[in-house]
């Protein structure tokens, strides 16, 4: 056996033995590493699990602080009830176990949607560590997993999208937009998009293929707890979040008219579908969904009425990851290094605990370099470029 063999067996080796350590740590000193964000979506499982009220506060919150989190209020997870179907098997498994497995379950997505990314726009396959790099060291990844929430699987309902549409695998394709529609405003000009492609090519099976899921996906809580959709559309409608100042501009709206105006903040929406729909008339008879997709999350992200948190940013992995493997030639370095400056304003910001508001600036400037990365060159590549020293035939 070599000597590099030799060195890298026992680097290997010395990080299983630190993973093991740390693995021991955490399940026997509950201080070490508290759950956050996790443990939203495990006190639902289980309250649903149980036949209980996933969405009532008073419920989730003693069964949150006896697991660790440290919290007045409940924590309670807002998304729809289809997205328990994802969670469920928290339900099955003490809190800890759980936050342990599903940040390995997270880590293991977010590595794999870097692959794919990767060699989706053209990435070699001999290089594409630089694809699982991208993705596991972007910190708005680092966020989720730090946080245990949900954005890595919203970026593995957009990727697995884009590898079945490829295929021409249109059921499954439209199946995976259930993932999205965990978080259904971050993304709702793919909703969109998806139902004008119906419209103009006749073509139904994505739609009926998201139908479908979603319908599996909205029974599975109901076989534990029946009044599950009362019970989500009760808090909707008696006790939505109308105190979060979420980094959105519809937020800023709220903060220049009036907080107490909850609907300002679907403002941008509309200005969302207006840009749609002049997009559309001009892309519907060259749509390429490998070229649209990134963009489309990227608008819906920048006009999404709530939300839109840093670590719901796994979702602007595509838009960075075309950046850098299908962006104009002459201007690739220059987009290049703007994403690591977006990157590591994003650590500075977790350094100096700067407010998430002001990660609202994060995607107008991904979309600016999405603007100068993809627009044509009026220059010619250099590789493109006549050999002066040629002689003319």
């Amino acid at each position: 056996m070599s000597t590099r063999r030799i060195l890298t067996a026992l680097a290997f080796l010395t990080l299983i033995v630190l993973l093991v350590g740390q693995v021991r740590q955490f399940l026997a000193d509950p201080t070490f590493w508290p759950p956050d964000d996790y443990i939203e979506y495990w006190a639902a499982a289980q309250l649903n699990f149980n036949g209980e009220n996933p969405y009532d506060r008073t419920l989730l919150q003693p069964l949150q602080v006896a697991n660790g989190r440290d919290t007045k209020d409940g924590v309670m997870m807002w998304n729809p009830p289809w997205t328990l179907a994802v969670v469920f098997p928290l339900g099955l498994i003490p809190s800890r176990e759980g936050q342990l497995l599903w940040l390995a379950f997270n880590i293991l997505v977010v590595v794999f949607c870097g692959d794919r990314l990767w060699r989706f726009y053209g990435g070699s396959a001999e290089k594409r560590w630089i694809g699982w790099m991208i993705a596991g060291c972007t910190l708005p990844c680092i966020f989720a997993l730090q946080t245990g929430q949900i954005g890595p699987i919203l970026l593995l309902g957009a990727v697995l999208f884009l590898e079945f549409e490829r295929r021409g695998w249109h059921y499954a394709a439209g199946a995976a937009t259930v993932l999205l529609a965990i978080k259904p405003h971050l993304a709702y000009l793919i909703w969109v998009a998806i139902l004008c492609r119906a419209l103009t090519e006749n073509r139904w099976k994505v739609i009926i293929g998201g139908a479908a899921m979603g319908l599996i996906c909205s029974l599975v809580p109901l076989l534990t707890n029946p009044e599950v959709w009362h019970q989500y559309f009760d808090a909707l409608a008696n006790r939505p979040p109308v105190e979060w100042r979420t980094p959105t501009f519809g937020v800023v709206l709220r903060l220049a008219f009036g907080l107490e105006h909850f609907k300002l903040q679907f403002i941008p929406v509309l200005f969302g579908l207006a840009w749609f729909a002049i997009y559309y008339a001009r892309q519907s008879k060259r749509w390429s969904w490998d070229e649209q997709v990134p963009l489309l999350l990227a608008v819906s992200f920048l006009t999404a009425p709530y939300g839109a948190w840093p670590f719901d940013m796994p979702l602007l992995l595509p838009a960075a990851m075309y950046l850098v493997l299908k962006g104009e030639a002459s201007t690739r370095r220059v987009v290049f290094a703007g994403l690591i400056a977006l990157n590591l304003a994003c650590v500075v910001g977790n350094i100096f605990k700067i407010n998430m508001f002001w990660y609202i600036l994060f995607t107008p400037a991904l979309l600016l370099l999405y603007r100068i990365g993809t627009r044509p060159s009026s220059v010619p590549d250099a590789t493109q470029l006549p050999d002066p020293r040629a002689v003319p035939a």
